[in-house]
């Protein structure tokens, strides 16, 4: 059994079993052409136990998935929250990285998908620490635009977080770091800005803030989260069509998402982004952030769902 998986207790339709127990099919559909659709979901440590940030929205959108298949799943998002609960707590985890995948059987051979296709799920967890490094959030990352595009809306479903389309993620992600980045940007079809390889992107100009349009990009909740923060804060967020020379000549750009959470970027395709270190409006968003995950916040406190309530 893989060491990653330290607490071996997994969800598994509705069960939890050993992590060594909850088998795929060697012939699942999904494993074959990529036809599944999971989730990323933190819960964070705070003074009253573990507590999930936005459950119900990634358990809403998991199910939104799936329908892009035609497909639908045994459990309703309510009845996948209690599933994280009942992972975290078997697994006796005070913070944790929760990963929901749907997926389909091996009832099916070739690319055909059956009529209105039966999607199983499983929820694994494990203790997964800063995703670009201890530094990230402190000093900032480097990134680097990737050679491969974010898929065409005409050719993908942009809103639906769907196993297969995550090729082109990690070749983009190999690409930068072969050339000593932290992390790719990937355009869209048109040139424009899409996201990073499993992140969204703001830029900061002048006191405002930027992000591209949903129209190529997974619309993230840390993203929305991120945008609500804002307003309360009297920051405004423009969503817009962006070019690399707008990223060139930000004062400060930031990834978001529930992985990398809040990550300032301090330098992209060479260039010095501001002061070539995070920048007061980045920081204190993430400050903000952390706040809220981590029960600190009354004001964003409908986030969380907690683990022991």
């Amino acid at each position: 059994m893989s060491q990653t998986f330290e607490g071996n207790m997994v969800w598994h339709e509705g069960k939890m079993v050993p992590y060594e127990k909850a088998a795929v099919p060697l012939m699942s559909h999904t494993l074959h052409y990529g036809t599944g659709a999971f989730e990323g979901i933190r819960a964070y440590k705070t003074k009253n136990g573990p507590a999930i940030f936005r459950a119900q929205e990634h358990f809403e959108r998991l199910v939104d998935s799936v329908k892009a298949f035609g497909g639908t799943l045994n459990f309703s998002p309510e009845q996948m929250i209690q599933g994280a609960i009942e992972v975290i707590r078997a697994n006796r985890f005070e913070e944790c990285y929760l990963r929901p995948i749907a997926y389909l059987d091996d009832s099916n051979r070739g690319l055909k998908l059956p009529p209105a296709p039966k999607f199983l799920i499983s929820m694994v967890a494990w203790n997964w620490g800063k995703y670009l490094g201890d530094d990230a959030q402190k000093l900032g990352i480097r990134v680097k635009t990737s050679s491969f595009r974010r898929a065409d809306v005409s050719s993908s479903l942009p809103a639906a977080k769907i196993t297969g389309a995550y090729l082109t993620s990690v070749l983009a992600r190999k690409e930068a770091n072969d050339n000593g980045a932290d992390e790719g940007l990937l355009l869209d079809a048109h040139g424009h800005v899409a996201e990073g390889s499993g992140e969204n992107l703001f830029a900061v100009k002048n006191g405002k803030l930027f992000t591209p349009h949903t129209m190529s990009i997974l619309p993230g909740i840390t993203r929305q989260s991120v945008v609500e923060m804002c307003q309360s804060l009297g920051l405004s967020v423009e969503e817009k069509n962006m070019t690399r020379n707008d990223l060139y000549l930000a004062d400060e750009l930031f990834f978001t998402g529930t992985a990398v959470e809040v990550t300032p970027i301090r330098e992209v395709d060479g260039r010095p982004v501001g002061k070539s270190a995070p920048g007061p409006i980045s920081k204190k968003l993430g400050e903000l952030f952390f706040s809220i995950v981590e029960g600190r916040n009354d004001n964003f406190r409908k986030w969380l769902t907690l683990v022991q309530g």
